[in-house]
């Protein structure tokens, strides 16, 4: 499991003690599944609702629990991601099928990359996040 705050690893095995202000980002890998319960647990403790997420789509893991998703990047980016593999969406665990993934945040603005927006344009693109998040929670 890779905790960030109380546990902050740094996707190589290592790992020390952080604590940062209120917030538990988590790093999800096929090694660390993340329940559908504790996705839960963490938007009712956060935004009711929702939980923000970065998902790296080369790397098949995903950053949650943080109360921006830049901070979720920043954690990727630090441990090795690559900007342009990054795309941030949220996670609504009280609902079902295409309710459940919303991608929706002002990192996804990338003129560069064709995306002009704060979605997810290319269709290829939310496919791949989306198969990423249905491995990586279990539901």
């Amino acid at each position: 499991m890779h905790k960030i705050a109380a546990r902050r690893h740094t996707l190589n095995g290592s790992s020390s003690s952080i604590r940062r202000a209120g917030d538990w980002m988590r790093v999800v890998d096929r090694e660390s599944r993340l329940g559908l319960a504790e996705l839960q647990e963490m938007a009712a403790s956060m935004f009711g609702d929702l939980v923000k997420a970065v998902v790296d789509v080369k790397r098949e893991i995903m950053a949650v629990d943080a109360e921006l998703h830049a901070d979720e990047e920043a954690l990727l980016l630090q441990n090795g991601s690559d900007q342009a593999d990054l795309w941030g969406i949220n996670l609504y665990p009280g609902l079902e099928g295409d309710g459940f993934v919303e991608y929706d945040s002002m990192i996804n603005l990338r003129p560069s990359q064709g995306n002009r927006g704060r979605g997810v344009e290319d269709p290829a693109v939310r496919q791949r996040i989306w198969a990423i998040v249905y491995d990586l929670v279990i539901r």
